[in-house]
Order: C-alpha cells, then sequence, then structure tokens
C-alpha cells in the first residue's frame, strides 16, 4: 500500500501542495499527467531520493517519510534505467541481493527466478551496452524487483520503445503483476498504457491530483 497524507514538496520555485493518494496493496496505479508537473517528484518522494516539507508518506501503514531510501523497500526504475554499464545483466539482477549481504545460494535462486519471468536468461553474462531497449527494461525491472520490494515505482519505463516491444512489455508488466502481487505505481503520458495496465487511475494537473 501507498499512501500520501497532504504532502507537500517544495523544490525552488517549483511546489506541490496538500497531495493525497492512496494505492491499496496489491494494485497497479497509473499517474498521469503533462510534462514538467510533478509526476517523477512524486516518485522521487516515495522512495526517499527528495525530501518533503509537510506531510506524511506511509508503506504498508508504516510512516517511512524520514526514513533513507534504502530502508523504504521500495524498487524503483527511473526514466533513463540507471543501468551499469560495467556490470553483466546477472549481476544487475544480483546488485540489492549483495548489498543486503543475502547468501550466495538466495542469490543464484532470484536470478535464476526473475531472469525467467522476465525473459532474459540468454542474457545473464552480457554487459548492459549490448542490449536493445527492450531488454534493457527487462533488467531495470529486474533489478528493481530483486529484493522482493513492497512497491515498486515505475517513471514511463516505456516512453522510449518502439510500438512492438511497448506491446510485449505490456504483457510482460500484467505478468510481474500476476506473479508478485507487488504495489505499483506508474508514471506515463499514455492513455493505452493506462487501460491495459491500471486498476485505478490519478491525473496531476495543475498541483492537483485526482483520481480520474
Amino acid at each position: 500500500m501507498i499512501e500520501l497524507d497532504h504532502v507537500s514538496i517544495h523544490a525552488g520555485e517549483f511546489s506541490l501542495s496538500d497531495i493525497c493518494m492512496q494505492v491499496p496493496r496489491g494494485h497497479y496505479a497509473v499517474l498521469m499527467g503533462r510534462t514538467g508537473r510533478g509526476k517523477t517528484t512524486i516518485l522521487e518522494s516515495i522512495c526517499g531520493l527528495r525530501k518533503v516539507t509537510s506531510g506524511r508518506i506511509l508503506i504498508d501503514g508504516v510512516d517511512v517519510t524520514t526514513w533513507l531510501p534504502g530502508d523504504r523497500q521500495i524498487g524503483y526504475v527511473p526514466q533513463d534505467l540507471a543501468l551499469f554499464p560495467t556490470l553483466t545483466v546477472g549481476q544487475h539482477l544480483a546488485f540489492a541481493l549483495r548489498l543486503r549481504k543475502r547468501p550466495q545460494s538466495e542469490i543464484d535462486e532470484r536470478i535464476s527466478q526473475l531472469a525467467k519471468v522476465l525473459g532474459i536468461t540468454s542474457l545473464l553474462g552480457r554487459k548492459v551496452d549490448a542490449l536493445s531497449g527492450g531488454e534493457s527494461q527487462r533488467v531495470a525491472l529486474g533489478r528493481a524487483l530483486s529484493f522482493r520490494p513492497a512497491v515498486l515505482l515505475l517513471d514511463e519505463p516505456l516512453s522510449a520503445l518502439d510500438e512492438s516491444t511497448r506491446a510485449e512489455m505490456h504483457e510482460l508488466l500484467k505478468r510481474v503483476k500476476e506473479t508478485t502481487g507487488v504495489t505499483t505505481l506508474h508514471v506515463t503520458h499514455s492513455n493505452e498504457e493506462a487501460e491495459v495496465l491500471a486498476d485505478q487511475r490519478f491525473e496531476l494537473h495543475d498541483g492537483v491530483l485526482t483520481v480520474a
């Protein structure tokens, strides 16, 4: 569950005030709105990359407003994916688990499981600079899901993909939802993505967040 309780965010001349949102556990929510209106700012605040000036952020009923990003149990896929060029696909899937000092046997099992779900088993030894756009998206998604987060945040994950690859990713995201049950908030401009994926839709317009 994701809950924003009267959250306000200020960054220079930009601000959002009194934002309220609730995404029930296991739901797939889509957040829409024009470019530059604060959608990414909301995601960054939820995962702890941007401080809020007032209000509360709750994950599964726990107030995490002042918690460090790594303590919030949130998987995040930024728009630029932020993949590490020196790491292989398998190393990306292992990254968050190694940070958490999980046993190697658990890491190996999780890599195998994720690679199968995401259709990237044959890519595990490849460096990310040799991947297509769709393959890179799958790797970034796998890294975000690797440690079984309570919440998954996706910032326009399909915007740079061609039409056929987007269709494949729609099916993949639906499969991820079905197999993991992770509560998801997905930022997009695409009505098609919202229609295919969303259990609920939010729109951000002139600083006001509404249920669509």
